[in-house]
């Protein structure tokens, strides 16, 4: 039977001594080793390795240089974890099967003194986003992750692994096995929706330019790259009665609908404009509320539509495709609000001097009662004409407002989910057309307890996860169509 080498970053003296004396039980396990910048943090005679950073390209060249074994178990992030029933036998006998080169697996987490299970997402072409969650423990082919790192150039700080597991992927099946094989304390307490914003940190930046090089490079790799020059769209081709709507869905939003409406309503522009809700078919006080608001406001349109089966990305298609809905169709979700009266314009000033198919702006994150939180402006500066569209394929959202050209929108149709239809349009039109951008506020985004992603459970957060990585798998894919056919 092939043995194994173990990495192991330091916590504390307790918990790391406690999971070398588990692997020392262990008849599979040949060499044991700490990672940790304090070289007095040896365990009873275990190998070290000194660094800062266990997933820097340094680190990794170690990991690799010292294993003397088929396979290396990683200890990924710093936790307390104590491993189930066999399980590194199962561990070597499904990467052995599947000739992986990286195994995973679901894991029991110890959340708020309870015991639950934390399952996670099978690994796709698509899954090249630098978050992805493996889990604390990465089961690796010694080969198949020396090959990945051989005469590598780079010198990465904090892309090292991600750098690695892209290139391995490519030749090297990834596999996740569906069983709950260890547990694992848990290191990060925060709800989904705070943790959705550690990409725009400007303490985290250093790590994203690193980690956006890495994903371009990979896009080269397996012929997924895209670069400019990108069409400019003809603005002026078909006619339209308007020259923006904006487009609201809405369901079940009495408390902020109003708001939403009048924020769009009350948009001071030199063209012709209206606003288009899409109600759901709501059950609370929001259709009456829409009703109310009709009598003086000609430019409101309310829609109920006939269909029962529609999600966000349907209410969108029934705005889209509506006699009149204008020239760009231009986003307001029913809890949100424009900054000012000057939005519209400038988003529309911003097509007509670009000649593009989508606008993304700026928003501000806030409270309920519009006071600015953490992380404040979210501006999206690390996009450039040239890479941005590489890059989206990386990170989980584009920013908003988002607003486009009608007669793409038309072309492409909208996918009918509650979650992601936004990115798909995002990386479909980024493949041939020019996305442009506003960097300076023009929205609120207003957090609060009704927030549909405020506070996910693991269930609703993996299919999130899954769908958007399927979209990338379908796009990474259409991008390396269109190279064959050009």
């Amino acid at each position: 039977m092939n043995k194994i080498t173990v990495y192991i970053p330091f916590t504390n003296k307790e918990d790391t001594s406690a999971l070398v004396d588990q692997f020392r039980q262990n008849e599979l396990i040949n060499k044991i080793f700490i990672l940790t910048p304090d070289k007095t943090n040896q365990i009873n005679k275990t190998g070290l390795i000194i660094t800062d950073n266990i997933l820097s390209s340094s680190t990794i060249k170690k990991i690799v240089e010292n294993a003397k074994t088929d396979y290396i178990l990683l200890i990924a992030r710093p936790v307390k974890i104590n491993f189930g029933q066999f399980s590194i036998d199962r561990f070597i006998q499904t990467a052995e099967a599947a000739n992986a080169g990286i195994t995973f697996s679901d894991y029991f987490e110890i959340k708020e003194n309870t015991l639950q299970p934390h399952p996670l997402i099978d690994y796709q072409f698509g899954s090249v986003r630098d978050d992805f969650d493996f889990g604390p423990v990465l089961f690796l082919n010694t080969a198949a992750l020396k090959k990945a790192i051989t005469r590598s150039k780079e010198n990465f700080e904090h892309a090292g692994f991600y750098n690695a597991r892209l290139k391995l992927s490519i030749n090297s099946p990834i596999q996740r096995i569906p069983e709950f094989l260890y547990t694992a304390g848990e290191t990060d307490t925060r709800k989904s929706g705070e943790k959705q914003f550690d990409y725009v940190n400007p303490k985290n930046r250093s790590a994203q330019v690193e980690m956006e090089k890495a994903a371009t490079e990979h896009l080269k790799r397996i012929g997924a790259f895209v670069m400019p020059p990108f069409k400019r769209v003809n603005l002026k081709k078909d006619k339209f009665e308007y020259e923006a709507s904006v487009i609201i869905p809405v369901k079940n939003r009495e408390t902020t609908i109003r708001d939403a409406v009048n924020s769009a309503l009350n948009q001071k522009t030199n063209f012709k404009y209206n606003v288009i809700v899409v109600d759901n078919h709501s059950t609370d006080a929001t259709t009456e509320i829409l009703l109310s608001m009709l009598e003086g406001h000609k430019n409101l349109i309310h829609i109920i539509p006939t269909r029962k089966d529609l999600l966000i990305g349907g209410c969108w298609n029934e705005a889209v495709h509506h006699l009149m809905c204008g020239r760009f169709a231009v986003q307001l979700d029913s809890d949100d609000l424009y900054k000012d009266e000057n939005t519209l314009q400038k988003i529309v000033d911003k097509f007509h001097s670009d000649k593009c198919a989508m606008v993304i702006g700026s928003y501000l994150l806030t409270d309920f009662e519009l006071n600015e939180i953490p992380p404040g402006l979210v501006d999206h500066k690390e996009w450039t004409d040239k890479n941005g569209p590489n890059n989206a394929l990386r990170i989980n959202g584009l920013g908003a407002p988002r607003a486009f050209y009608t007669s793409i929108l038309r072309k492409i149709k909208i996918p009918n989910v509650s979650y992601g239809e936004d990115y798909f349009l995002g990386i479909t039109i980024s493949r041939e057309y020019r996305i442009s951008r506003i960097y300076e506020p023009i929205y609120y985004c207003r957090r609060w307890e009704g927030n549909t992603d405020s506070a996910l459970d693991i269930q609703k957060l993996n299919t999130n996860n899954f769908y958007k990585d399927r979209l990338r798998t379908f796009e990474i894919i259409a991008r390396q169509n269109k190279k064959r056919i050009t």
